[in-house]
């Protein structure tokens, strides 16, 4: 089901705010689930953050067989595999970290055109406050935004 995995992993720098976080973006089936946790010791952090998103995964896929009415055998053991899975120490071995270059960040993706309601699934599913778009319907590039009051918001172009 995941295709790719982003992961960086940074370390506050305000000695008097000790703060570690994990921050990890999915690929998965051309959805982008994302999860970001912070603690004071890292290790915690990649912790909260894998159970976070194990969590997103498992609602992710719930939704997507739900839709698709397509339960089988195998995929109760999928469910089963995502939950047991552990990060392998191998995978870290002849890795150095290193700081990303201060500056503009650029994050670049595909953007399939989709419904509101598309969207606001997928927002759920990144953790953060907004979703950037492509209407399903006009093509144009929206925004829904997760509103302080409760409930969601919509930004497009005035014609």
């Amino acid at each position: 089901m995941v295709k790719e995995a982003d992961v960086h992993l940074s370390v506050a720098r305000n000695p008097r705010v000790p703060q570690q976080i994990a921050e990890v973006t999915v690929f998965a089936n051309g959805t982008v689930i994302r999860a970001q946790e912070r603690s004071e010791n890292l290790y915690a952090s990649i912790d909260l953050v894998a159970n976070k998103l194990a969590r997103q995964l498992r609602k992710y896929k719930e939704r997507h067989n739900h839709h698709h009415k397509n339960k089988s055998a195998h995929q109760s053991q999928d469910q089963e595999s995502i939950e047991s899975t552990s990060i392998d120490k191998s995978l870290l071995e002849g890795k150095e970290p290193h700081l990303p270059d201060p500056g503009v960040r650029r994050k670049y993706f595909e953007m399939t055109p989709m419904s509101i309601e598309k969207a606001r699934e997928q927002l759920d599913l990144i953790d953060h406050d907004f979703y950037l778009f492509r209407d399903e319907n006009g093509l144009a590039l929206r925004v829904i935004y997760k509103r302080n009051h409760g409930g969601y918001g919509v930004i497009q172009e005035k014609n």
